[in-house]
């Protein structure tokens, strides 16, 4: 096997994030699922942008987040996602590629335009999600760069872009792609919405063994195995994949690998706004992962990298990731 170029290439939806404070009033008005997220279409997410308040943009989306927090610790990723060819298409791509991340899918003529998630942030820190997916529902299989997912370590895949049929087409064949180049595949479970309406696709993939490292929310993984329990849920999926990752906000995060079980606490630290809190967590395993580092820190760097995102708005970190590291871990 060839000497890996990249650490981690992801695939995921190529989203701005537009992000603003509210009140729990506004929550009720607008009729929003708080703290979950919610798919919108062009109207919809029209009338929400203008009933929220001074927002700021920043460039998001859940992999891509998770690929920023990677690059900030050092690692070399790449990142497959569509944009529109519009000037939220250009910011995205601008803002990526400024955090030393390779994006070359081109962008796509014409209607949709660029996705965004409309995120309102209450005063006790939870993220209510809206999300208009846009042109990155329409990433086609001929935009996938297979030399580069056979030559990262870990294709990285995320659950919110299951949903539209032309992505999914295009995971399925990048897993395939990874899978014949002897690479990893991980795989984040994203959301209890989304496992309602694709949980038999991702036990198929898993009972596949298609699947080498799967990470989920206390939330998710009961929505996946039916057990309500924790426990339970964790035996239910132990051996059918190789690395097992599962946050339980405030309680800490577990992983079992091959027979081992690693467990940490959460992170001290303010909680400001949990938006991408999961994402950070897997940036900070990851690396830990493809590094040879154990579970346990691994896990730590997880739970420092998800401490770091929550003190402040917004899903990228606002210190030198790798500095912090090395304080927290020695």
């Amino acid at each position: 096997m060839t000497q890996p170029r990249y650490d981690v290439i992801a695939i995921g939806n190529a989203i701005v994030d537009v992000m603003a404070p509210c009140d729990d009033g506004l929550i009720d008005e607008l009729g929003l699922n708080k703290g979950g997220m919610t798919l919108v279409d062009t109207d919809r997410a029209n009338e929400l942008y203008d009933a929220m308040g001074p927002a700021r943009e920043i460039s998001g989306g859940s992999a891509a987040n998770t690929l920023a927090g990677l690059s900030a610790m050092g690692a070399q990723c790449a990142f497959i996602g569509q944009v529109a060819q519009d000037q939220l298409g250009a910011v995205f791509a601008h803002d990526i590629r400024a955090v030393g991340i390779d994006f070359d899918t081109p962008p796509r003529a014409g209607d949709p335009p660029t996705a965004r998630c409309l995120i309102f942030v209450t005063p006790d820190a939870q993220r209510t999600m809206n999300t208009f997916l846009g042109a990155s529902q329409y990433l086609p299989a001929s935009a996938l760069d297979e030399e580069a997912i056979g030559g990262a370590r870990v294709l990285y895949l995320e659950g919110y872009l299951w949903d539209p049929e032309e992505p999914r087409a295009a995971m399925r064949r990048a897993i395939e792609t990874a899978r014949n180049a002897g690479r990893e595949v991980a795989f984040t479970l994203s959301d209890a919405f989304v496992i309602s309406r694709h949980g038999d696709d991702f036990r198929q993939l898993i009972e596949g063994g298609l699947i080498d490292i799967l990470f989920a929310n206390h939330v998710e993984l009961a929505a996946l195995t039916g057990e309500d329990d924790f426990e339970a849920g964790i035996a239910a999926l132990e051996g059918k994949v190789p690395v097992l990752v599962v946050t339980r906000s405030e309680k800490g995060a577990v992983a079992v690998s091959g027979g081992e079980r690693a467990e940490v606490a959460a992170e001290p630290t303010e909680v400001v706004d949990t938006t991408g809190a999961g994402d950070l967590f897997a940036a900070g395993f990851l690396y830990g992962h493809v590094n040879g580092e154990p579970l346990e820190r691994s896990l730590r760097r997880g739970a420092i990298a998800a401490a770091e995102i929550i003190s402040h708005y917004g899903a990228r970190s606002e210190v030198d990731l790798a500095a912090l590291m090395a304080e927290k871990l020695g």
